[in-house]
């Protein structure tokens, strides 16, 4: 049996800037945190023949083409599994729907146990670039790049997305201290809203595409403000990147209408109003978790505890997609 699992993430700066519709036309920029929240997937060759899958359902079928999940579909053809004769297993610490990536780091960690299982190995930036085949080339995802490469490479990690499809990546060079002040400031609430990625970012994907003025003005200037998050954090300058945040959020409510809904509006301003320097929704947008930087962390939490809102501390995955049991 071959276990692997990829860290979820949360976005730091830039987010919407790497979706092929904007990048290819203007490049992108943006910085992520893996953070120590996981998908695990287990992949066994079973006694008998046939594909087994369970996830959050089960599946029995005996060829690659009846396979209803369609990120497993695509991952075994990618493989070119001849005669399927194998059993995926997959779990997770956080469910899906909830803005930290999960499906970049369900694909990363899906590819690394197959890849192992056929007995072939398979660096960080090549596994990377294989998820976005998968997910934004193969099923068509009105998806960016950010989920799988950083489920991929782990850390604190800025990249830099080129119009020719290439990805840069480097370190974001934060000291230790600004480290631990992040993971100690940087807190995680959940709404209770799920919601699909792809619904809220087809929206932006197509007005981008078709040019449209206020929409790239928008992600131009969310560019500019993940390259001043870089700036920010990188001077250990931590208050003034969490007062970012918020400029970050106020613009990204502006991309769509279902970006927000007055029950999140309402804890948003609760939690400026209680200790927070700054915040936004994670991830696309429409529900999942709140993320604010916190200049009082035990009054934020008293508060957003009241209003019901449960709190998921982390900290930072330095290893990105790694294999656990071979």
């Amino acid at each position: 049996m071959i276990t692997t699992r990829s860290p979820l993430r949360i976005s730091l700066g830039g987010g919407g800037t790497d979706l092929p519709s904007y990048y290819r036309e203007h490049g992108g920029f943006l910085i992520a945190g893996a953070i120590n929240k996981y998908v695990y997937i287990n992949v066994m060759r079973p006694f008998t023949e046939g594909i087994y899958l369970k996830y959050s359902q089960l599946e029995h079928v005996d060829t690659v083409a009846e396979v209803q999940h369609p990120i497993i579909r695509e991952a075994i053809r990618m493989l070119e599994f001849k005669t399927p004769q194998i059993e995926i297993t997959t779990l997770a610490d956080i469910p899906s729907g909830t803005g930290l990536g999960s499906s970049g780091s369900f694909t990363t960690a899906l590819l690394k146990a197959l890849y192992l299982h056929r007995m072939r190995q398979v660096e960080p930036k090549q596994l990377a670039e294989l998820a976005c085949e998968i997910e934004i080339d193969r099923l068509g995802e009105p998806i960016g790049k950010q989920d799988q490469y950083i489920a991929a490479c782990g850390g604190l990690t800025c990249f830099t997305f080129n119009p020719d499809d290439t990805v840069d990546v480097e370190p974001l060079r934060v000291s230790v201290d600004t480290k631990f002040d992040l993971e100690d400031n940087l807190l995680l609430f959940f709404t209770g809203f799920s919601r699909s990625a792809g619904s809220i970012l087809k929206d932006q994907n197509s007005r981008t595409k078709s040019s449209d003025k206020e929409m790239i003005e928008n992600l131009h200037f969310v560019k500019q403000l993940g390259l001043k998050s870089k700036e920010l954090l990188e001077a250990g300058k931590t208050t003034a990147f969490g007062e970012l945040m918020h400029e970050h959020w106020e613009h990204k409510k502006r991309r769509s209408g279902g970006m927000s809904n007055p029950q999140i509006d309402e804890w948003y301003d609760l939690g400026m109003n209680n200790g927070a320097a700054g915040g936004k929704l994670v991830g696309a947008g429409g529900g999942g978790f709140l993320l604010f930087y916190a200049s009082d962390r035990n009054k934020l939490r008293h508060a957003m505890a009241r209003a019901g809102l449960e709190e998921v501390r982390f900290t930072f995955d330095f290893e990105g997609t790694k294999v656990l049991f071979s």
